[in-house]
């Protein structure tokens, strides 16, 4: 079973893509903010990795970074519903800083999870 970690601030809709990515039959862990994500993840590896942008404690800007030097190969999706900025503007740093997709919050949950299976 492929692995994925979920990292979002927002604690009802990161309960929601958790449970519709294991409904689609994937092991699913949370985390809350980007540093409770990167603790996860040193001792957890995991296939894929979804974090929101905008969260307090650790930004996902910062995250992607971070997890693409902790694993050069991890796949990395960006999510974000914007903040000071257009959701865009950020989506499109993350794919520059390693992400492999983003997708500007609220989104097509078909065609995320379509999306995951791909990555993983």
């Amino acid at each position: 079973m492929k692995k994925i970690l979920v990292i979002d601030d927002d604690h009802d809709f990161r309960q929601m893509l958790c449970a519709r990515l294991k409904k689609s039959g994937y092991d699913v862990n949370e985390a809350e903010d980007g540093l409770k994500g990167i603790e996860y993840f040193r001792k957890n590896p995991v296939s894929l990795i979804i974090t929101d942008i905008i969260m307090p404690e650790k930004e996902g800007m910062e995250s992607i970074l971070e997890f693409k030097k902790l694993d050069p190969s991890v796949k990395i999706i960006a999510i974000s519903g914007g903040g000071r900025s257009v959701p865009e503007d950020y989506l499109n740093i993350a794919e520059y800083f390693g992400a492999a997709k983003s997708f500007k919050k609220p989104f097509d949950m078909t065609e995320f999870v379509r999306t995951v299976d791909y990555l993983v």
